[in-house]
């Protein structure tokens, strides 16, 4: 029983300690920008200053230009594009790797688990030439296409496959199914957990990507909303850290609805993956 509080006292001390810094972001937005640029920032947020959110909601935008709804939608756009690509493609290329024979197959694998040496920062210059010579920078293509692959979901897919048993795998021949019907009908129910466990980490990586939008996208109509923050602070002494802690707030917002919206299933493939 000790143990037990003792966990639980560790637990509730880390969770205050994440938890401060986002409610200074919100404290921050209630309270005048002047007063935050002078270091006056006070954990108790004033109702009066809550009308920050609506300026930023409906006001023209960062520097009059993109909106932070429309920031909001660009940034869940690509989220989504880039989960929903992410999960397509590792489950198409761990099912063809797992269940099928084909010469060099084990190299192909082995050459897409390379690939984890190799992260965007380190391949972003090629990638960016790529985009360029398919005319793809300046476009919603440009920024998720080169995002799209992902070794890790690749791997964590065939593991997962090759748990299934051969003789489910023949049940599902004598009974007529298809490399297709295969895995519509069986794989992927089977994996229903881990693939929502994925959608989670995909969807949070694809929302707080910078450097590469920052990069490919230039027309301010496809800046995120992680780049928008960043646009928003300008001179010191002239940045609205008001308006910047509320659009920080409200970019908190969607990937912590998914987080939670998801748990259940988060949990539940994260725990599968380890059996």
């Amino acid at each position: 029983m000790r143990a037990n509080w003792l966990a639980h006292a560790v637990l509730c001390c880390g969770v205050l300690l994440f938890l401060l810094p986002v409610w200074l972001i919100f404290a921050g937005s209630t309270q005048l920008s002047h007063s935050i640029a002078r270091g006056e920032l006070s954990l108790l947020p004033h109702l009066s200053g809550l009308d920050v959110y609506r300026r930023v909601l409906l006001g023209p935008g960062v520097n009059g230009e993109a909106s932070v709804p429309h920031m909001l939608m660009i940034s869940a756009c690509m989220a989504l594009a880039i989960a929903f690509g992410k999960i397509a493609v590792s489950l198409l290329s761990a099912y063809a790797v797992a269940f099928f024979r084909f010469p060099f197959r084990m190299v192909a694998f082995w050459t897409i688990f390379l690939t984890l040496m190799l992260p965007v920062e380190v391949r972003i210059v090629p990638t960016y030439l790529v985009m360029s010579d398919l005319g793809l920078i300046n476009s919603f293509g440009g920024l998720t296409v080169p995002l799209i692959a992902s070794a890790t979901a690749t791997l964590l897919f065939r593991q997962v496959f090759l748990a299934v048993p051969d003789e489910l795998m023949e049940a599902a021949r004598m009974d007529g199914a298809g490399p297709w019907r295969f895995l519509v009908d069986i794989l992927i129910p089977v994996s229903a957990a881990n693939i929502a466990a994925l959608f989670v980490i995909l969807f949070v990586y694809g929302w707080n990507q910078y450097l590469w939008p920052l990069l490919v996208a230039t027309d301010p109509r496809l800046d995120t909303v992680v780049v928008g923050i960043v646009r928003m602070i300008g001179v010191e002494s002239l940045t609205p850290w008001d308006e910047v802690m509320a659009v920080a707030t409200l970019a908190l917002l969607p990937p912590v609805a998914v987080v939670l919206l998801m748990q259940r299933w988060f949990v539940k493939g994260l725990t599968e993956g380890e059996k």
